[in-house]
């Protein structure tokens, strides 16, 4: 089977968005837009260089789809506390 680069770009973008959104819903607070649109740039950071790396890999398993949207979301929630530990110096 092919496997779709945008494919594995999207499902990593989507894990991170998703992983954000759950965030959001878990602090019980109002919606921040500056919040959310960093979340947007870590996902779509972490859905490019996920998408490079299994095109370097050469995985061929669909299974792959369900890795690259894990993986994102491990980017986001990585990057959130960086950001959060940064911030807080």
């Amino acid at each position: 089977m092919e496997i779709n680069l945008v494919g594995i770009a999207v499902a990593a973008f989507l894990g991170g968005i998703t992983t954000a959104l759950l965030g959001w819903s878990e602090a019980n607070t109002p919606w921040n837009w500056k919040k959310f649109s960093s979340s947007v740039v870590r996902s779509l950071v972490g859905a490019a260089a996920i998408a490079a790396a299994m095109d370097y890999s050469g995985a061929t398993a669909p299974i792959i789809y369900l890795v690259a949207f894990l993986s994102g979301a491990g980017v986001e929630v990585g990057g959130n506390r960086v950001a959060g530990a940064i911030s807080k110096r």
